[in-house]
C-alpha cells in the first residue's frame, strides 16, 4: 500500500544503519514489524502471568527432551541467506 508520510529523516537513517537495511519501505516494514512482535509477546506474557503455578506445570509434556530436539535439529547457515527485508 503507498501512503505519504511525514518521518525524520535522521531517525530513519539510523534505523537503516543499525539494521543495515539498503532501503527506506523495508527500514519502515523492518521496524513496523519489529513493534508489532514485542506488542504480541507482551500480550503473551501477560496471559502467562496470570496462569497459576499448576497450570504452568502442566503445560510442559514430562516425555520431552530437549537435548533429543538440540541433537536432531540441522546446523543453520547463518549469513548464507540474506533476510527479505534487507533490500
Amino acid at each position: 500500500m503507498k501512503v505519504t508520510m511525514n518521518i525524520d529523516d535522521d531517525l530513519l537513517e539510523r534505523v537503516m544503519k543499525a539494521s543495515g537495511i539498503k532501503s527506506k519501505t523495508g527500514a519502515v516494514n523492518h521496524t513496523l514489524r519489529e513493534w508489532d512482535r514485542r506488542h504480541r509477546l507482551a500480550a503473551m506474557l501477560e496471559k502467562i502471568n496470570e496462569r497459576t503455578d499448576e497450570e504452568l506445570f502442566d503445560a510442559i509434556d514430562p516425555n520431552y527432551d530437549i537435548m533429543a530436539s538440540r541433537l536432531a535439529e540441522t546446523a543453520a547457515l547463518y549469513g548464507k541467506n540474506p533476510r527479505p527485508d534487507r533490500q
